[in-house]
């Protein structure tokens, strides 16, 4: 299970797309072989007050948290947020051409015992990922 939140400040709406950068992340996640598809999750929070480097408000963040049951090495870690973050600079370089934006990633391991899962969404899949 990888869970993909983006935290991004409210003024990028304007000159990015914010769902198709989750259909982005969603799309290259589906391409790591250590990330089964039925567990992916993509999902993008707004904050609409930001305080940002000099304070003015032409600045912008996405800061990209991706979450995993412990158990992948760390290359398998360091392979899959490199290929995320190469998506996520791919798909924001248009718009930072022009605008200030601070773009930032992090892996981090969910502790299994912690952190209990029920659902069926492998169920509903056509292939049964």
């Amino acid at each position: 299970m990888p869970h993909f939140h983006i935290d991004y400040s409210a003024n990028l709406e304007t000159v990015l797309d914010i769902a198709q950068l989750c259909e982005v992340i969603r799309a290259i996640a589906a391409e790591i072989e250590s990330f089964p598809m039925a567990g992916i999750r993509v999902r993008a929070m707004r904050a609409d007050h930001v305080a940002i480097a000099d304070g003015a408000a032409k600045h912008g963040y996405i800061d990209l948290s991706v979450r995993l049951r412990a158990g992948r090495t760390e290359a398998v870690k360091q392979d899959a947020i490199t290929r995320v973050f190469a998506a996520l600079k791919d798909f924001a370089a248009p718009a930072m051409a022009t605008h200030s934006i601070a773009l930032s990633a992090e892996i981090r391991d969910i502790d299994a015992d912690l952190s209990p899962k029920f659902g069926n969404i492998r169920d509903h899949l056509e292939d049964n990922a």
